[in-house]
């Protein structure tokens, strides 16, 4: 049969050439005389199943009985009976021999009987599965005989096949004939192909030809004797040979013996109907029979239902076959969350069941539904999609991410849950390096400027956690705008000790993307600030960070005196032994999978100082930081008062000038100039406050009984300080120190500085006290604030 269909398809003959679909493999067994071939469409290349029969005459009687069949399952429609497709009848000459086939072309199936050996089921799983089974064939047989008043004459394990998603379908029609039993002249299929059925799935009355007694059985009196050898070969393993071996019950289940000696009666008219089997045996009554038919109605169960079915689905999921879990319930829970009819629950039983598959079938049968839930409205539904993005983000396409699911995604940062904002830029640790540069410079970096004044102190400190993992996959004109700025001139000055803490060591793991230039004016300053704060955790990071980039300096040095430039622009942390406990910032609850900074490696999860999960955990810390660390940058050292080095433009990093600096080249700019708040520039009240508590230092109180140093300083120096240098120190907020010195002047500094370098830093008599730092702090050619002692002594009541 096969040679013949290779010629057919290779081009002899009329009529199989017009079949939109491919002949393929052959499959072990089939029904009767026909074949059964493994076949795709011609169209989308789709699977589909191809029976053929052939016969040397038109009149042939399998010919006949055939074109029945197509004819039968043409018309009828029901879940549990093979779908038809199409058909065709075509002649093919041989010579002097004529040859007609018929084709019929269904939804792909194979043989029970070779799933059955494929699956290997043993104990337990395999009766759950054989009930699910026959609970299918005997809905397809009563929906038969009671509602179509067909008889099928033909039940047995040869007339099911398994669809891909391992349901049973009945097929095998070629006897299906109508039941009427009034009227003893009709001649029904059933009368004219009695002989196709072999002689051990008769019943002792077709056996008989007694079609008399036929007549006045019930409708379903043939079919429920072929449900009884169909549960006798499935249990006993063998195709039965002769009808006695039906009275061996040694291998049928204890709980469905009584439903299947009423099957097999002698009597006709005491058989059991199918639909009673259905209803009446306890054997049907199992896990997985409840839970596909709970997926199968879910549309009609009402939403406390649903929640506490998907609750128990995940646990429930580990003890089903899992075949029948990934090739059943899976797609039927994909689907139903794909419109809508599942709750956010299903979500975690679908990545449950998805890490069961390989990757391939998790691209095809999971991702797909996971990148439409994206676009879902339903809050539940997103956070349940970022709360799980480590199960199946790497096996997300960059193009995919890029186009379809970040968009979605994006909308999270400026959402009113806290919480969801926290988790949406969680998410970034596995989504972003799967972005583009246009969309991390163009999108991303705006949303986490915003972020980094937000109100929930733990987002601010996870933003500079986040920007600290993703600058291996930011180009390097975005790094040189972005990171210093971002880690100094906000992390480094955030009121929360944990966000301070979060920038140094931001600093200290990208490391290897500042140059030597940068280190020694920016980086430094700002971090020895910290040596002094509060917090003695965020001290302990300044004193690690401020030996790793003197360092690097030193290395600088070294190589400079040598002639090597080569080593100029700076050395990465991974080249500086005793600091991999420095990274351990870069840990969160997300394991970012594979993906670790190049020159930065990620510490394990079980070392280092986690990611502030939620906005919760910062109360805790709130409290103590703001009764302990609010002074954390006074001091009674005026920096302003001594000559700062010159250093880019320091901007507060998201496109707003910080310090009113303006140099001379604007090219030399390293702030984040370039890139536009996403909204109006104008905070909200919230916001504002944040962002002035960051941008204005926190003085020690200075008792009013002694001078201020205000009236100490010439009003005049501070213009003349930034007409001679820009103030460095000024963006730093600089600490206060508990002593009393003189401020330095200006000019006498400028005119020992080539004798005594060190006449600039060094520390004045401690004779007087220093002027507040407010009034040090310079803003450009921004006139000095009055007296506020002044307007109290001229007020007049």
């Amino acid at each position: 049969m096969l040679k013949f269909l290779n010629r057919v398809v290779g081009g002899s003959g009329t009529g199989v050439k017009d079949l939109p679909y491919n002949i393929g493999d052959p499959c072990p067994s089939a029904w009767g005389s026909w074949s059964h071939f493994h076949g795709t469409s011609k169209d989308d290349g789709s699977p589909v199943s191809i029976f053929s029969i052939s016969g040397t005459s038109a009149q042939d009687g399998h010919l006949a009985a055939a074109r029945n069949g197509v004819k039968r399952l043409r018309t009828v429609r029901h879940p549990n009976i093979l779908s038809f497709l199409h058909s065709t009848e075509v002649e093919n000459s041989d010579g002097s021999t004529s040859k007609f086939t018929i084709y019929m072309v269904t939804e792909p199936v194979i043989p029970l009987s070779e799933k059955i050996k494929e699956l290997g089921l043993e104990g337990s799983q395999r009766d759950e599965y054989y009930a699910w089974g026959l609970h299918q064939i005997a809905k397809a047989v009563s929906f038969l005989n009671n509602d179509c008043k067909l008889v099928h004459g033909n039940v047995c394990l040869a007339s099911v096949v398994v669809t891909q998603t391992l349901d049973w379908k009945l097929h095998a029609f070629d006897v299906l004939s109508e039941f009427d039993g009034n009227n003893e002249a009709a001649t029904g299929a059933m009368l004219q192909h009695a002989w196709l059925v072999g002689a051990q799935y008769k019943s002792m009355e077709l056996a008989k030809s007694d079609w008399a007694a036929i007549r006045k059985s019930p409708p379903w009196a043939i079919d429920s004797w072929g449900l009884g050898c169909l549960i006798y070969e499935l249990f006993s393993g063998m195709r039965l040979s002769k009808t006695e071996e039906l009275r061996n019950i040694a291998s049928i289940p204890k709980s469905l013996l009584p439903d299947y000696q009423r099957l097999l009666s002698s009597m006709p008219s005491r058989r059991l109907n199918s639909s009673k089997l259905i209803e009446n045996s306890e054997y049907f009554q199992n896990k997985l029979v409840d839970t596909i038919h709970f997926m199968e109605i879910l549309n009609l169960k009402d939403s406390i239902e649903k929640d506490t079915f998907f609750r128990k689905l995940p646990n429930l999921a580990e003890q089903l076959p899992r075949q029948i879990v990934l090739k059943k319930l899976l797609p039927l829970l994909a689907s139903a969350l794909e419109f809508g009819s599942a709750t956010a629950l299903a979500l975690t039983a679908l990545l449950k069941m998805g890490s069961w598959l390989s990757t391939e079938e998790f691209s095809v049968k999971v991702l797909p539904t996971i990148v439409k839930l994206y676009s879902s409205n339903d809050r539940a539904v997103r956070v349940g999609l970022l709360q799980h993005i480590d199960q199946y983000g790497e096996s997300l396409s960059a193009q995919i991410v890029d186009e379809q699911v970040y968009p979605h995604v994006a909308t999270g940062f400026s959402d009113t849950s806290a919480f969801l904002r926290e988790l949406t830029l969680k998410s970034m640790l596995v989504l972003a390096p799967k972005l583009s540069q246009r969309t991390m410079s163009g999108s991303l970096l705006k949303y986490l400027s915003k972020l980094q004044v937000d109100e929930e102190p733990a987002i601010r400190t996870n933003t500079t956690i986040l920007l600290g993992n993703i600058a291996s996959y930011l180009n390097e004109g975005t790094r040189k705008r972005v990171l210093i700025n971002a880690f100094t001139v906000r992390a480094l000055r955030d009121t929360f000790s944990p966000a301070r803490g979060a920038g140094i060591m931001a600093l200290c793991a990208t490391s290897a993307y500042y140059d030597i230039n940068e280190v020694a004016t920016r980086i430094l300053p700002n971090v020895v600030v910290l040596t002094i704060d509060p917090d003695s955790d965020v001290r302990l990071k300044a004193f690690q960070a401020v030996d790793q980039f003197l360092q690097i300096v030193k290395q600088h040095h070294e190589k400079t005196n040598s002639g090597d430039t080569s080593g100029a622009s700076g050395i990465g942390i991974s080249s500086m032994p005793g600091n991999a406990s420095l990274l351990g910032w870069a840990m969160s609850s997300l394991t970012l999978k594979g993906k670790p900074l190049d020159q930065a490696p990620v510490a394990s999860a079980n070392s280092g100082t986690p990611l502030t999960s939620t906005a919760s955990n910062a109360s805790s810390v709130m409290e103590t930081t703001n009764t302990t660390s609010i002074h954390r940058v006074s001091s009674d050292m005026d920096f302003a008062d001594q000559p700062a080095p010159v250093s880019p433009t320091s901007t507060d990093g998201w496109g707003e000038i910080e310090n009113g600096i303006h140099e001379e080249h604007d090219s030399d700019k390293d702030g984040w100039d370039d890139i536009e708040p996403l909204e109006d520039p104008k905070p909200t009240a919230a916001l504002a406050n944040i962002q002035a508590a960051q941008k204005r230092p926190v003085s020690q109180p200075i008792s009013q009984s002694k001078p201020s140093a205000t009236s100490l300083r010439p009003k005049s120096t501070v213009r003349a300080l930034k007409d001679e240098d820009d103030d460095l120190w000024g963006s730093i907020a600089a600490p206060a120190p508990k002593t009393s010195s003189k401020p330095l002047n200006v000019k006498s500094a400028a005119t020992v500085d080539d004798d005594d370098p060190w006449a600039a830093i060094a520390a004045p008599p401690p004779t007087t006290r220093a002027k507040p730092l407010a009034a040090g702090r310079g803003r450009g050619a921004k006139p000095a604030a009055p007296k506020l002692g002044a307007q109290r002594i001229n007020r007049i009541s």
